[in-house]
């Protein structure tokens, strides 16, 4: 593909871009932006993102990204009750931290998991339902995100890595499925991603410093 073509459907896939389609991305971009600032309302936020981008994921066939989008709702949830947490001196219970060599091993087992599984589920979806998936692509993006979530609700500064890992998957992963507003999107959330992970390894330092437990 020309760098005239990629132009051309990048231009025509913003001019089709449905109302659902900016809803969520507008909706998305605000959660991340919360989630930088480690504002409880990258929740609420969230949940609008998530439960349009079931419907669009489906649509697409992108059934990898809608079972993340699945997981990110019910994560969100679990997610929200742990940030909302506080002790007797009304302090958070969960904290931004690092995780330690194990827990480094526990999430690579984590993604290892999830990228097996959900490869040989969109490999038989392609042969007999839906051969438009991309297997290998959509697995990547979807475990990483899966991790990256799960992370996240427990304040791991890491979580961002693994954010990122999946806005680079994405960004052509949507393109080449004619969601370029979406492609844009992950394209912004990359940047806000990067931006996360500076903001939390201070955040992290600093709670290091004070000396305080950190949350199992």
């Amino acid at each position: 593909m020309t760098f005239t073509e990629i132009y051309q459907q990048f231009i025509e896939g913003i001019r089709d871009t449905g109302f659902l389609e900016f809803i969520a991305v507008i909706s998305g971009i605000v959660s991340v932006w919360f989630s930088r600032k480690e504002n409880i309302l990258v929740y609420p936020t969230g949940l609008i993102n998530t439960t349009f981008y079931i419907y669009l994921s489906f649509k697409m066939s992108l059934f990898g990204e809608a079972s993340v989008n699945l997981y990110y709702t019910i994560m969100s949830i679990y997610g929200w009750i742990l940030w909302a947490k506080r002790n007797e001196k009304d302090e958070h219970v969960v904290n931004v931290t690092y995780s330690n060599r194990r827990e480094w091993m526990i999430e690579l087992l984590f993604f290892a998991s999830f990228y097996i599984v959900i490869f040989i589920s969109l490999s038989y979806l392609k042969k007999g339902f839906a051969p438009a998936a991309i297997p290998w692509a959509d697995a990547f993006s979807s475990s990483t995100a899966f991790t990256g979530m799960w992370l996240m609700a427990r304040k791991k500064v890491e979580s961002w890595y693994w954010w990122i890992a999946t806005n680079i998957a994405s960004i052509p992963l949507y393109f080449v499925k004619h969601l370029v507003f979406t492609s844009v999107y992950y394209f912004i959330l990359l940047g806000l991603a990067v931006w996360g992970l500076i903001e939390w390894q201070q955040r992290a330092k600093k709670h290091l410093a004070s000396g305080k437990e950190t949350a199992p």
